[in-house]
């Protein structure tokens, strides 16, 4: 970590080398998210850093190539706990469990986490100079099927899939044994089925 100061102001900087999976950084006054990282050495060369990262105002998704020893600006990244109360056509709206004071984030900020949230779940966002800019969601939600066609008998010995519902309306495959109000728990990164509740 290195410590530069800019018009009187303390920058943390912390060199490349230092980026991992959800790591946060800000480079030209824009906070990204580190998705993927990879370390890449070639022979006698010096070795270059390549990230996936999203630009954590915008939503986009793009990649970055820094070369080894580069450093950039460590963000500050408040963590604030809420509650998600529901969804409409452009926000997501959540309430502050402890002044219970209601507020939207637009659903580009979200990145499709409406898709495992249900009334009443518990989550943190990331706050960037006052500003919501991510949520975390955490790796497994457990929610229940609302839609799922029956499972005919003798399809189990195939280990084949079928597609379900989710009381939150997203659609994903589910195993055969999977009927219409079970819990089962989705793997929030992949979006996949990763097991009963």
């Amino acid at each position: 970590m290195i410590i530069v100061t800019r018009n009187f102001i303390l920058v943390l900087m912390i060199s490349v080398t230092e980026l991992r999976k959800g790591t946060v950084f800000i480079e030209q006054r824009k906070p990204y998210l580190v998705i993927e990282y990879q370390h890449i050495k070639v022979g006698r060369g010096s070795a270059t850093i390549k990230v996936k990262v999203r630009d954590m105002k915008s939503g986009s998704v793009l990649e970055k190539t820094f070369i080894s020893g580069a450093t950039v600006e460590e963000g500050e990244i408040e963590r604030r706990k809420a509650q998600f109360l529901y969804s409409d056509e452009k926000n997501l709206n959540f309430m502050d469990p402890v002044s219970f004071e209601q507020f939207s984030i637009s659903k580009s900020i979200g990145g499709g986490a409406e898709k495992f949230l249900e009334e009443g779940a518990e989550i943190f966002l990331q706050i960037f100079q006052g500003e919501p800019i991510h949520i975390e969601l955490p790796l497994k939600v457990s929610l229940k099927v609302t839609e799922a066609p029956p499972g005919e008998k003798g399809d189990t010995k195939q280990g084949g899939s079928k597609e379900a519902v989710v009381e939150t309306g997203y659609r994903l495959q589910v195993p055969l044994f999977v009927s219409v109000g079970d819990m089962i728990q989705i793997n929030t990164e992949s979006g996949e089925y990763a097991g009963r509740a």
